[in-house]
């Protein structure tokens, strides 16, 4: 529950501090006096964003700051999740700088607002006046009824499970225009793939092949040059075998007179053994080179293959062809095996469907189990507000379409009177039947979520006399259970508080400024007084406002 409050330098509030009580609280003001300021301030605390043109002096930091008791309600698990220090009596606090950052801290501990909100769903639950039409809200609908079903975690599984599906199925999108995109251009990549692989590509083939060409286009002057050199080494009187021949025995006359000359002998010897070779290998060439027009004919015909798909493709290499031979097979391979990948993303959305349907159908089982209790409750407290003939029909549908949280659809309709047909709720009824169902809806979610502090801000708005005096027992009842404020402007409600706040405005030297006191004793039974006949307090009034707290 909320201890105090503290508020500075916000709106109309220069500096103001609410020790507040459990049980139940009330506020009242006149109208304008600032008690949307103070909703504002709180909201702050559950993480809504900061508005830097609220701080009331810019030259000053506005802070904002809420203790809590929170020993009772088994928040530990939260803050670990959030990384934060727990504490049994939590502080939290908002700041708002000169500069215009907004700063958050937990427990003194720097917190981002993902987790003010995280904590702040499980600790405080404000209704504005506004928030009385979310009853014809179909969102608002379906949080009323998982959370008194307690669906929570359940539709938390089944959002999984319907992203998952989502994924999937953009998957199979995927594929099936790659299909698409695949089969315009089959046709033609797998023409080019098999001119590729008639081109038998190997890695060093154009090399080989283009002096496998030269060879044959010139075997005349090969035949020429060959013979020659064979002739001038073969010689038998002035051919240079002859005449090496000849000088090496000159020199083994000689080898053995000094060592540089058995040295020469030794290298023209080892030239005349090389010479010999050089001999033998010019006329096995020799022998080799013959007219093969036929050969040359086909050895052209290969490499003009592989010059115009080298043009084609615009490479120059028989490996840069070969790549793309690699990336022609892989395209026309996802092509040919594009319909059973699309068989198998199919089977895998039907299975993830079923895994959904299974989900919603337990969703929706937890729905139709609490609905009749549900009924049952609002229409016993609506009774009491002076609504007997009143009747809540609920209507839960399946369909076939995978919703946000499940498969349901769900309409609240409302009879007002005896005999009367049903229709959408928020067009039967008046603003002030909306205004008691809100608060039987609240009363009963209050049972069920056992938040610690719930704040209405005229809940009241459209009833009067008998029906308000009900409705602050309920109030009042609630606040046994938990720690309920309700700004009201009728005396019959706040005649029924614990404690009594009130919201006024004043005159400071320079500005208007917005403050709060806590009405006791005389005090209050003005302030009812005051409510009930004006500011000018007669008697009655007075009589009226003493039997109201009594």
């Amino acid at each position: 529950m909320l201890t105090t409050l503290s508020i500075k330098n916000y709106a109309l509030i220069e500096d103001i501090q609410m020790n507040l009580q459990s049980g139940f609280t009330i506020i009242t003001g006149e109208t304008g006096a600032g008690k949307s300021i103070m909703l504002g301030a709180l909201s702050l605390l559950l993480g809504k964003r900061a508005d830097f043109s609220a701080i009331r002096d810019p030259e000053k930091k506005c802070v904002i700051e809420g203790t809590f008791n929170i020993a009772a309600y088994d928040l530990k698990s939260l803050f670990g999740e959030e990384d934060l220090d727990y504490e049994d009596q939590t502080i939290i606090r908002r700041e708002i700088l000169p500069s215009g950052k907004s700063r958050a801290f937990i427990n003194d501990t720097p917190a981002n607002l993902s987790s003010l909100q995280a904590l702040g769903e499980r600790l405080l639950d404000i209704h504005s006046q506004h928030e009385t039409l979310s009853l014809g809200d179909n969102d608002y609908q379906f949080m009323v009824i998982d959370s008194l079903a307690g669906n929570s975690e359940k539709i938390k599984t089944y959002q999984a499970s319907l992203k998952e599906l989502k994924h999937r199925e953009r998957q199979l999108g995927d594929l099936k225009e790659e299909q698409a995109q695949a089969s315009k251009e089959y046709d033609y990549n797998l023409f080019l793939l098999i001119e590729l692989q008639q081109a038998k590509l190997q890695p060093g083939m154009q090399e080989e092949l283009e002096e496998r060409y030269e060879e044959l286009s010139n075997v005349e002057q090969l035949t020429e040059q060959l013979g020659s050199a064979v002739n001038l080494i073969q010689q038998e009187e002035i051919g240079a075998a002859a005449s090496l021949r000849e000088a090496k025995n000159n020199l083994q006359k000689i080898a053995s007179i000094s060592t540089n000359y058995s040295q020469l002998f030794e290298r023209l010897q080892s030239v005349n053994i090389e010479l010999d070779d050089i001999a033998t290998e010019l006329e096995s060439s020799l022998e080799k080179v013959e007219a093969n027009p036929e050969e040359l004919s086909q050895v052209n015909e290969k490499l003009q293959v592989l010059y115009n798909l080298q043009k084609k493709h615009m490479v120059s290499t028989v490996a840069e062809l070969q790549e793309i031979q690699q990336q022609l097979e892989q395209k026309v391979s996802v092509s040919e095996n594009a319909e059973e990948a699309i068989k198998k993303a199919e089977k895998a959305i039907f299975a993830q469907k079923e895994v959904l349907r299974k989900q919603a159908s337990e969703i929706s089982a937890s729905r139709k189990a609490i609905i009749p209790k549900f009924i049952k409750e609002i229409g016993a407290i609506l009774a009491d507000l002076g609504m007997p003939n009143a009747q809540l029909k609920i209507e839960l549908e399946r369909q076939e379409e995978f919703f946000p949280n499940g498969q349901d659809r769900l309409s609240w309709l409302l009879s007002a009177n005896k005999g009367g047909s049903f229709n959408d709720i928020k067009k039967a009824a008046s603003g002030g039947e909306l205004s008691r169902i809100m608060l039987a809806v609240k009363s009963i979610l209050a049972t069920y979520s056992k938040l610690p502090t719930i704040i209405f801000d005229e809940i009241d708005t459209g009833v009067s006399g008998d029906i308000a005096q009900k409705m602050a027992g309920i109030l009042q009842n609630m606040g046994k259970n938990m720690q309920v404020i309700a700004i009201t402007h009728l005396p019959q409600i706040a005649g029924k508080g614990d404690s009594h706040f009130k919201i006024f405005k004043e005159d400071a030297a320079h500005s208007t400024i917005t403050n709060i006191v806590e009405l006791k004793g005389d005090a209050r039974v003005e302030e009812l007084a005051m409510m009930l006949g004006g500011k000018n307090i007669s008697d009655s009034a007075v009589a009226h406002a003493k039997a109201l707290l009594n």
